[in-house]
């Protein structure tokens, strides 16, 4: 059973409660991280947790939701090992994990419905990375001492 975290602002709360259910009945393992309502909040407070837990291997992947997607995947690409993607689409979530082997979706909450954030989530679970020509890219994401 796949581990997922999931986590949101204020303004992905509401889909992010919908994902949640929806995780839980695809029989994922999820852990919430929060928030838990739709009281304003600051995301990065939400968004590290979510990053250390997948970047320590506690996860196998992440969801992370706000407005527009922007700030929430911000925050977890400063993390070590993170490969946070914004997605808005089917086809931007399986390339993301095809080519870019990204272990975090992070979706705008605003901008999207909630059935387009179920086909979302569940390509980015199902998608596999294609390794290959890809590999040799993603082996230079991380910052080295040149």
């Amino acid at each position: 059973m796949k581990k997922i975290a999931l986590v949101s602002d204020h303004a992905g709360y509401f889909l992010k409660e919908k994902i949640l259910k929806f995780l839980i009945k695809e029989k994922y393992d999820v852990k919430d991280f929060g928030c838990s309502s739709e009281e304003a909040v600051d995301y990065p407070d939400f968004g590290h947790p979510l990053a250390n837990a997948v970047s320590a291997g506690e996860y196998e992947t992440g969801i992370s939701i706000c407005g527009t997607g922007n700030g929430i995947n911000m925050v977890v690409n400063k993390h070590p090992g993170i490969r946070s993607a914004l997605c808005w689409n089917e086809e931007i979530s399986r390339l993301a994990r095809a080519h870019n082997d990204a272990n975090v979706c992070a979706l705008p909450g605003r901008y999207i419905s909630e059935s387009e954030a179920y086909l979302i989530v569940k390509t980015f679970l199902e998608t596999s990375f294609e390794g290959g020509r890809h590999e040799r890219r993603i082996d230079k994401i991380s910052l080295k001492m040149y």
